[in-house]
Order: C-alpha cells, then sequence, then structure tokens
C-alpha cells in the first residue's frame, strides 16, 4: 500500500486564514491608538462622506449582524465620527455618513495600518511579488462570494 500522494500546495483558505488571523491580531494595536474597536474600524471603511448607506446595508456590507453594530453606531455617532439621519424617503430608516472628523480618523488608522503591511510585504517578498500579491488580493476581494464556490 503506497502513502496517500500531498498536493504541492495547501489550500487557500490554509494559507490564508491563519495570515488573516495573525494581520487582524497586528492590526489591534493600531486600531486601539486610534480609539477604535475592529467592528468599528470596519463601519469607518464601510462608510463615505455622504449619507448612502442605512444602517442594515452597512451590516450587509461588513459581514455584521444589524443588531450587533447598533451600539458601535451610537458610540461613533458620540464621539462626532458619524452621523445617523432619517431617510427622507422612509423616516424609519437611518442613512449613515462619516463627518470629516471620522473621515480623518479612519484614514489616520488605515495609513498606520497599510505602512505596517508595506514594511511587512518589504521585509519578506521582492517588489515584483509584493505588487503581485496586492493586485491578486484586489481582484479576489472584489469577487461576489458566489464566483468563490462556482467551479
Amino acid at each position: 500500500m503506497s502513502a496517500a500522494r500531498r498536493p504541492p500546495r495547501k489550500d487557500l483558505a490554509a494559507m490564508i486564514v491563519p495570515l488573516g488571523r495573525a494581520l487582524t491580531a497586528a492590526e489591534l494595536p493600531l486600531l486601539r491608538e486610534h480609539g477604535l474597536s475592529m467592528w468599528a474600524y470596519s463601519v469607518l471603511l464601510g462608510l463615505d462622506p455622504e449619507p448612502l448607506r442605512s444602517q442594515a446595508a452597512l451590516a450587509e456590507a461588513i459581514g455584521a449582524d444589524k443588531t450587533r453594530i447598533i451600539d458601535v453606531l451610537t458610540e461613533l455617532e458620540a464621539r462626532g465620527l458619524i452621523t445617523r439621519t432619517p431617510d427622507p424617503s422612509d423616516r424609519r430608516v437611518r442613512l449613515l455618513a462619516l463627518t470629516a472628523e471620522g473621515l480623518r480618523v479612519r484614514d489616520a488608522a488605515q495609513g498606520a495600518i497599510q505602512s505596517r503591511e508595506a514594511r511587512l510585504l518589504a521585509r519578506h517578498l521582492p517588489e515584483e511579488q509584493a505588487a503581485a500579491l496586492l493586485a491578486a488580493l484586489t481582484t479576489l476581494s472584489a469577487l461576489p462570494a458566489e464566483a468563490l464556490g462556482a467551479p
């Protein structure tokens, strides 16, 4: 009986999930420096200065239960980082938008995270490989979920 042959590489999820967890853990101190939790940062990344997203649409976009982010939204609004205004077409719906301060905090946190990522990539990958990795991840992360499961 011969031993089963192993594939030439690990599955994508087997490589990406542990890497994602490690990168997330490395982001937490940077987010704390900006007074943000991971959920608060996710909310800020999901918003624009124009009030275009409802709470439900935002929750879906960031992969959160809409009831889970209510406390996060309340905190961000109290800090002056977002606004929640009634939708003129449906007063039961609240439209979310970043304030100027919210945009500043989001951009500062994202800048700190991406600077750290750039140092990590520069230490471990040649410039061409780092650029190719970022391009590939950008393409794959933009795919709809149903495309990831397609044969």
